[in-house]
């Protein structure tokens, strides 16, 4: 199975810029988790943007968008900052259904000591290869579809809507 890996920054690529001292999305850390992981799936990795997801629009969204439907892989996982996470996966949802797309982030920058990287991006691998075509999120250890999740800000993670 080949796996194609959208990268779009979030949280999860931002490290500290010890001379701005501040957090900034240079490069993506993902080719590295990757490596790291000890991955042993066929996964091809492009990078559409690094923006954190507060910053992002319904432009971007699009982009993400036609970058699923014209790649021809069936399986696509993507990086995403958790912010807004929902919301592209809304749009995904309504306007894709003959793929299998997993969206994750990280609460964490994978640059920092006790990150949830690693953790997300194993999930989406692993739940892009078994779940039906759809859309889907998956955080913290759960897989949610695209249309019955939301961010609890509070408690800092996804949750089902009823819950």
């Amino acid at each position: 199975m080949k796996i194609k890996l959208f990268i779009t920054g979030g949280s999860i690529d931002k490290k500290y810029n010890e001379i701005s001292e501040k957090m900034s999305l240079d490069e993506s850390h993902l080719p590295k988790l990757l490596e790291d992981s000890r991955n042993r799936l066929k996964v091809t990795s492009e990078e559409l943007m690094l923006i954190d997801s507060l910053d992002m629009k319904d432009a971007q969204r699009k982009l993400i968008m036609e970058a699923c439907m014209n790649d021809p892989a069936k399986h696509i996982v993507i990086s995403h900052g958790t912010s807004t996470i929902v919301e592209t996966a809304k749009m995904l949802g309504e306007n894709i259904q003959n793929k299998t797309i997993v969206l994750f982030g990280a609460m964490i920058p994978a640059s920092l000591w006790g990150s949830d990287a690693m953790f997300n991006l194993g999930s989406a691998l692993t739940a892009v290869q078994t779940l039906d075509k759809g859309v889907y999120i998956t955080m913290n250890g759960r897989i949610f579809s695209w249309d019955n999740v939301m961010k609890n800000v509070k408690l800092g993670e996804f949750r089902e809507l009823d819950e």
